[in-house]
């Protein structure tokens, strides 16, 4: 199964690290990992999306806590929680084309955020599914790059995941 961790750390040099190494060391696939600041300077958070049935979660989460750094660890999967994915895709966007890849992008609410002569590149959030339907559309006018951020996840509700 596929799950969500949300892992916040003191904002230290080489902690991301740390904790990739430790999940890669230990035969577990990261598929996707992004990193940021929080609302306090001293304390990143970091989204990391793992395949692993029940066992070896509790073996990834039992190791993550052992870290110095680590604060807390919430497994996103099993609360109520907003998860979304970030993408910019390059597509081939002809003359002839062009007014139907706007159309397409209106109707997921994505957003060009460049555009010349040959190409546009097209912002879209959302969940993953979401993502993925969007790129398959785009497939059909010419994708030249994607890049994807991975997923991104925050609990829902009125107290933060570090006092849960």
């Amino acid at each position: 199964m596929r799950h969500t961790l949300g892992v916040l750390v003191e904002n230290k040099p080489g902690v991301l690290t740390h904790i990739s190494g430790l999940i890669s060391r230990r035969a577990f696939n990261i598929e996707s990992i992004a990193a940021g600041y929080t609302e306090e300077p001293d304390t990143t958070r970091i989204t990391i999306v793992v395949q692993a049935d029940e066992n070896e979660l509790e073996q990834i989460v039992n190791q993550l806590s052992k870290l110095i750094d680590v604060i807390k660890i919430v497994d996103l999967t099993s609360k109520d929680s907003i998860q979304r994915d970030l993408a910019l895709i390059k597509v081939k966007a002809s003359a002839e084309f062009r007014s139907h890849i706007v159309d397409v992008v209106d109707i997921f609410r994505a957003k060009i955020v460049d555009v010349n002569r040959e190409t546009m590149v097209i912002e879209l959030s959302g969940e993953e599914s979401k993502i993925d339907a969007f790129c398959e559309v785009l497939k059909d006018y010419g994708i030249i790059e994607i890049v994807r951020t991975g997923k991104i996840a925050l609990s829902r509700g009125p107290i933060p995941a570090k006092e849960q």
